[in-house]
């Protein structure tokens, strides 16, 4: 497929930092920002207000093509609505976590992600995002560390959002979402084959941040 614009991927599982790293590096480079998580927590917040089960896949796809969604730097709005709070909880991962694996919702959403590929470029994280989303991305990145350092991550995040979670809790939940992920028939969690594989379990988002640029350079470098 041809791109409008050049893409680089970020992938990974939850809690390795990829959706803070994939925004500032998106802003470093003045670049727009896709979170496709968003996408899958913002239709399960609406699958679960139109009291639609979360398996009932035809009534997903629907929601899923008609999806009015927004992304306003770190903010996510649906339907007009600031959301981010609400889909950011661990709820709303496990539910996009059951949603994602519906070849329908995964097809429907396929447009709309890649349409938001514009000049002057676009920073895409996700868990397939280079593997299926934008397989000629011109730098792909898989973001990976440890199940007790992203557990720890998540729970720090979700006190400063004022989330009253529980350490030992989001580890299973974490370990759980990690098994179903790569495991779905559709689309599981797994690098692209040309993908850089960052391992963040000891470096701080500056560092994570610093490597992701250098990467990034080589491969606009290259592409020239």
């Amino acid at each position: 497929m041809s791109l409008n614009a050049p893409v680089v991927t970020v992938d990974g599982p939850g809690g390795a930092g990829k959706g803070t790293v994939s925004l500032r590096t998106a802003t470093v480079l003045g670049w727009h920002y896709l979170d496709s998580g968003a996408l899958y927590r913002a239709l399960g917040l609406l699958a679960t207000r139109n009291e639609i089960a979360l398996n009932d896949e035809p009534a997903l796809v629907k929601l899923a093509k008609n999806l009015e969604l927004e992304f306003r730097n770190d903010q996510v709005l649906l339907d007009g609505e600031f959301v981010d709070r609400l889909i950011r909880s661990e709820q709303a991962g496990d539910r996009a976590s059951r949603i994602a694996p519906l070849a329908g919702v995964r097809r429907a959403l396929l447009d709309w992600q890649r349409a938001c590929a514009k000049p002057p470029g676009l920073v895409a994280d996700g868990r397939d995002m280079g593997s299926v989303v934008f397989p000629a991305a011109i730098c792909k990145i898989y973001l990976t560390a440890s199940a007790e350092a992203r557990a720890k991550r998540r729970f720090n995040q979700l006190r400063l959002k004022g989330f009253d979670v529980n350490i030992r809790q989001l580890f299973e939940e974490i370990t759980e979402r990690d098994q179903r992920d790569a495991n779905r028939p559709v689309s599981p969690l797994r690098p692209a084959e040309d993908a850089f594989l960052l391992d963040t379990t000891e470096l701080t988002i500056e560092q994570a941040v610093e490597e992701v640029l250098k990467l990034v350079q080589s491969a606009l470098d290259l592409s020239e």
